[in-house]
């Protein structure tokens, strides 16, 4: 067969025959690395005139959740529920996220994380230095939310002052707690105790939330006509506590009070259709609640928050 008699259909088919980087006129290249798991370590939203965002400080499997939630049902309404949500028996992963809210005039940091190094990291990525910090609320003294207080033996927000709940504190100074000891009493001299219904700053109300510690505190932000609540902890896990607000949580100081908390609060979350973010929901931690049977349903935010702050 001559050049001239190469068909088209002879060409291709050829071409199919040949390896693809051959084929291709290229030289053979090595397949792209496996890079791992990875997810940005902030989320920023507005609400109204404020600028919210979310800091993942870390996150990290735990086994055996059945031992943490759902203490006071049985394994297999526990493993029913799970399935029921596509969630594994075996093991829940925890993520840790503050929150820092810039009202224009003062940038306010809510906990502080496991430890300073995975806060600050995460506020980098952020574009935040700790320096810029005008304000620390810590919402409750369990050691995932005060580890970030201090960097060693001098405060991680040196220009900052600092905001909590008057029960939380007497509870938790009353203790044996070398957290508390570590992180918080170095800087009890300087900061300012709340109660229910206080201010924090212009927009930024107290909550009382008590039962999963004495004085936990949940914030209420507004901005413009626009609301979102900062929940802390009185929410850990987007189905075993919302859905099943009665199930007992290791972590919860007072079981009764907690649940009792829990209600109220999804509640009016509900009712309300106000976004929350909970410092253990799946990251960036933002959601709204529904109203589902005799519980509730987390339903992640998407686009609403960008769309209030076009």
């Amino acid at each position: 067969m001559s050049a001239t008699q190469f068909s088209r259909r002879t060409l291709l088919a050829g071409a199919a025959a040949m390896p693809f980087t051959v084929a291709a006129g290229g030289a053979a290249r090595a397949a792209a690395p496996m890079m791992g798991m990875g997810m940005s370590k902030f989320n920023r939203v507005g609400l109204g005139d404020f600028e919210v965002t979310t800091i993942l400080a870390g996150t990290m499997p735990r086994p055996d959740p059945h031992s943490i939630f759902g203490l006071n049902v049985s394994a297999e309404t526990f493993e029913t529920a799970s399935k029921a949500a596509r969630l594994p028996t075996d093991v829940a992963q925890f993520f840790f996220t503050p929150t820092v809210v810039n009202t224009g005039n003062e940038l306010i940091l809510f906990d502080t994380g496991l430890n300073a190094e995975g806060t600050t990291a995460a506020l980098a990525e952020a574009g935040y230095t700790p320096d810029q910090v005008d304000i620390v609320v810590i919402t409750h003294m369990h050691g995932d939310h005060i580890g970030g207080l201090m960097n060693g033996d001098a405060p991680t927000y040196p220009n900052a002052r600092y905001v909590t709940g008057s029960a939380e504190f007497d509870a938790w100074a009353k203790m044996e707690n070398e957290n508390f000891e570590a992180k918080v009493r170095p800087l009890a001299e300087q900061m300012t105790m709340i109660g229910d219904g206080d201010s924090v700053a212009s927009g930024v109300t107290a909550m009382a939330a008590f039962g999963h510690t004495p004085g936990h505190m949940t914030y209420m932000l507004e901005s413009n006509g626009q609301q979102l609540v900062v929940a802390a902890d009185f929410a850990n896990h987007y189905v075993w506590s919302l859905g099943y607000p009665d199930w007992e949580v290791k972590f919860d100081m007072d079981k009764a009070a907690a649940a009792q908390t829990r209600r109220r609060i999804l509640g009016m979350l509900a009712a309300d259709g106000i976004p929350f973010i909970g410092y253990h929901m799946p990251w960036p931690g933002m959601g709204y609640v529904e109203a589902a049977g005799d519980g509730f349903r987390y339903e992640p935010t998407s686009y609403q928050l960008m769309i209030q702050a076009g």
